[in-house]
């Protein structure tokens, strides 16, 4: 097998369980998982930190990513709005994510990465490497992926760090769970 049809052979499988995951977590009660909210938070900001790094020589990268960031950001105070809080009979204290929200974003995202993959995939098939993109920069070189990705991360530590706190001040207003903690 040629080795430029081995890796979306790889990458296909892998993407369709993330994005199988992701919508998953958007509808039904969610059971909130503090130290994986903080992980996923985390690991959003530094991903947008290193690749933030990367796009300092480029502003209009840089503003993409920046401008993804506040908007995704807006979003995600919306969508903790409207999330309900609920107290489930097995998996204790859960929000009921606003499913809409997170479609469009995960929409979006794949919308550009499927775009961005189709525009890139004439060099992507010559095995020499020859063939230059001739649609215009790589994958991250764009700002309007950028501005796509930057709202994915502003959207979700947004809305884990609102829905952590939001947990926090739950738990401290019952007050059979502040003595047993």
């Amino acid at each position: 097998m040629e080795p430029h049809f081995s890796m979306p052979l790889v990458l296909i499988p892998v993407i369709a369980f993330a994005v199988w995951r992701r919508v998953r977590r958007q509808f039904g009660p969610q059971p909130i998982q503090r130290n994986r909210m903080i992980l996923r938070i985390a690991f959003f900001a530094v991903i947008a930190g290193l690749i933030a790094l990367a796009a300092r020589h480029d502003l209009r990268l840089l503003g993409g990513l920046s401008g993804g960031v506040l908007a995704g950001s807006a979003l995600g105070l919306l969508g903790l709005r409207l999330s309900r809080f609920e107290v489930h009979p097995v998996k204790g204290d859960c929000y009921v994510p606003n499913p809409y929200i997170g479609a469009l974003i995960t929409a979006l995202l794949l919308a550009r990465l499927a775009w961005r993959l189709a525009m890139l995939g004439p060099a992507m098939q010559d095995p020499t490497g020859a063939t230059p993109p001739i649609h215009g920069p790589g994958i991250g070189q764009s700002p309007l992926t950028l501005l796509t990705f930057g709202l994915v991360v502003g959207y979700y530590v947004c809305y884990y760090a609102g829905l952590l706190i939001h947990h926090q001040r739950i738990v401290r207003s019952r007050p059979e769970l502040r003595e047993s903690a």
